[in-house]
């Protein structure tokens, strides 16, 4: 049987802060018996312009990501809120004004998946080689939780790794107050989310911070270094991979 031949959407925050994600991901779906491909004319998904609603550069944006990612059996994201936008927002975007892209968009949309819930429920993978000695507290996305559904898949991967023990927050389903752009319009609401969301990390006791979106990670990294906390941030793709014991954490030197 051919192996499934698989597009990696690396996201923005992956490729400018945190690379090191990317090739964990591309590791994870290697392992996972993929052939892994990294479209070089792949930009944005488009959302900053999409919930700052500017509809035109959304669609611009979306028809360039359309074509980049055309001809892969699937479509991988190591992102809630970057899967969420193409799987259920580019059909949106075209439903009303151009019959062509919404069809080319709805076939895309149908492809994309975010990391771990394409490991988990697509792949079925059992099997996860990883060891990371801690405690860590998962949190998850509002994208991945609301739009994706995604809470049960990263937990279940992570429980195979070694060492690795996982906590619930108290209000696991509170956001962390980044939201792309809301952080930028409204700093202080954001600024008391995120001081909840530290708190809440700090009380389950845990050493580490996992998340599956990087907008998350960095806003909730950069609050508990800002509070003085030893918490280490990682994305799941690199606890999944086994990276996460030898790279620098999130927001720390040579990181």
């Amino acid at each position: 049987m051919a192996k499934p031949r698989v597009a990696l959407f690396v996201t923005c925050l992956v490729d400018i802060h945190r690379p090191s994600v990317g090739f964990a991901a591309i590791q994870l779906l290697e392992d996972a018996g993929c052939t892994v491909e990294v479209p070089l004319a792949q930009t944005c998904c488009g959302q900053p312009a999409y919930n700052s609603g500017d509809r035109r550069t959304a669609q611009e944006i979306a028809r360039q990501v359309i074509d980049a990612f055309g001809g892969f059996d699937h479509v991988v994201a190591p992102s809630g809120s970057c899967a969420a936008m193409i799987s259920h927002h580019y059909p949106a975007l075209f439903a009303d004004s151009d019959p062509h892209w919404h069809a080319r968009a709805v076939e895309l949309a149908a492809r994309t998946h975010e990391l771990t819930a394409f490991l988990h429920d697509v792949l079925g993978t059992a099997r996860i080689a990883a060891r990371l000695d801690g405690v860590a507290a998962y949190h998850d996305s509002c994208s991945g939780l609301r739009e994706l559904g995604v809470r049960v898949q990263p937990r279940a991967l992570l429980s195979r790794v070694d060492g690795l023990s996982v906590k619930d927050l108290a209000e696991p389903e509170q956001c962390c107050g980044f939201g792309g752009t809301f952080c930028v319009k409204y700093p202080e609401i954001s600024t008391r989310m995120v001081s909840d969301k530290a708190r809440d990390i700090t009380a389950t006791g845990a050493d580490i911070l996992l998340a599956g979106d990087m907008g998350c990670l960095l806003n909730m990294a950069g609050r508990l270094h800002r509070e003085g906390s030893r918490i280490r941030a990682f994305h799941v793709a690199e606890a999944l991979a086994g990276t996460a014991a030898t790279t620098p954490a999130i927001g720390e030197a040579g990181s």
